[in-house]
């Protein structure tokens, strides 16, 4: 790396985590000032305080990262015009391509720093701000859904008329399994209680009932003969019934509690593990776990490509100075957060797949940078 490339890779590092340090600032200030009411009303103390920051922080930071190095693209890269230090580079006979290539190097950096943040640190830490959130700042959850369907298992279907998450108790309970579209097992309790010694479920006045698989399926030949299925052999139902008894099923009370941030307080492994859980149940939702997840991984490319383009906006020269190209930058970076929320929201919706809608900024952000990239003086 020469000296050149040093100088530049240095001042636009430095000038992204002053940003971020700024930004970070006035953005705690402004959230204590809001929420120091609900800090007096809860008795904390300063420790408890900071502590709460120190977890709230970080997620703050990585969701500002690609706009802020964005902007300190755009504000190194326009001082260097207007110091026409960018002219004298050219002149020089190094080429454009030549430098950028500092930048690029300082955005794959951050990229990969903010992706091992994302993917697995800043969850745990988001994890510990939802648990303080819940425990002081935020009203008690109450889980207040009714007629609960969830599909646990491949043709196993449960159902709950209602939950009471403050004793982990669900009312009213039935699962059923099914055999080729057909009931064969159904299992009904007046209520369900969570054992928190033993990790399971205890099942109060269950019934059990059973169907023999007597059921006779007609092949081809005897369906054209005419043969149905009501000249089967007749189905033989056994019933068993207790008060109490052990269970062991795949659900947990956790399922019934907050979703609040729950996403992004999965790491990528859990992510993975939860997308494939919801899949398997047939669940609905799953689309914003899987943008969550795809969002991660497309983040470093979304900063190469900001990173890219403030390059370009900014490495001429301009009568209005760096003001009128740091306004510019803020411009598109608003433009490119609209694009970011308005797919995000019809994935999220089921309308657009999620690893479709995730990278449609990126490309169309791409594409035009690619076209602006064309016209600038090398």
């Amino acid at each position: 790396m020469k000296l050149l490339d040093k100088y530049i890779l240095k001042t636009f590092l430095v000038t992204f985590f002053f940003v971020v340090l700024i930004l970070l600032s006035v953005i705690t200030v402004i959230d204590l000032t809001d929420k120091m009411d609900k800090f007096s009303a809860a008795n904390l103390h300063a420790s408890s305080i900071l502590y709460y920051y120190l977890v709230y922080i970080p997620g703050i930071g990585s969701l500002l990262t690609p706009i802020t190095i964005f902007i300190a693209a755009v504000y190194v890269c326009s001082r260097m015009a207007g110091h026409t230090e960018i002219i004298a580079m050219l002149s020089a006979g190094i080429s454009f391509r030549r430098m950028l290539t500092p930048f690029l190097v300082g955005a794959a950096f951050v990229g990969v720093i903010n992706f091992a943040l994302t993917g697995w640190i800043i969850p745990n830490s988001t994890k510990e701000r939802v648990a303080f959130e819940l425990q002081y700042l935020k009203n008690k959850y109450y889980f207040d859904k009714r007629n609960i369907h969830i599909q646990v298992a491949p043709d196993v279907y449960l159902y709950m008329q209602s939950y009471n998450n403050s004793n982990q108790t669900g009312y009213h309970f039935t699962l059923e399994k099914f055999e080729h579209n057909r009931l064969v097992e159904k299992l009904t309790a007046d209520r369900i209680e969570w054992d928190s010694v033993k990790h399971k479920w205890i099942m109060r006045d269950w019934i059990i009932r059973r169907v023999d698989s007597l059921f006779h399926i007609p092949n081809a030949l005897e369906v054209k003969q005419g043969y149905t299925p009501h000249s089967a052999l007749p189905d033989t139902a056994k019933v068993f019934s207790g008060s109490a008894r052990d269970t062991a099923l795949v659900i947990q009370p956790k399922e019934f509690e907050s979703d609040y941030l729950r996403s992004e307080g999965l790491t990528l492994n859990e992510l993975d593990d939860y997308i494939d859980m919801l899949s398997k149940r047939g669940s609905t939702g799953v689309e914003l776990y899987q943008v969550e997840k795809y969002t991660r991984y497309t983040s470093p490319f979304t900063i190469l490509i900001l990173v890219f383009m403030g390059v370009i906006v900014s490495s001429r020269k301009s009568r209005g100075g760096t003001g009128l190209q740091i306004a510019l930058g803020f411009v598109l970076s608003f433009l490119f957060i609209l694009f970011f929320t308005l797919f995000r929201t019809f994935a999220e919706a089921g309308s657009m797949p999620p690893q479709i809608s995730v990278w449609i900024p990126n490309i169309i952000f791409f594409i035009i940078t690619l076209v602006m990239y064309k016209y600038v003086p090398r």
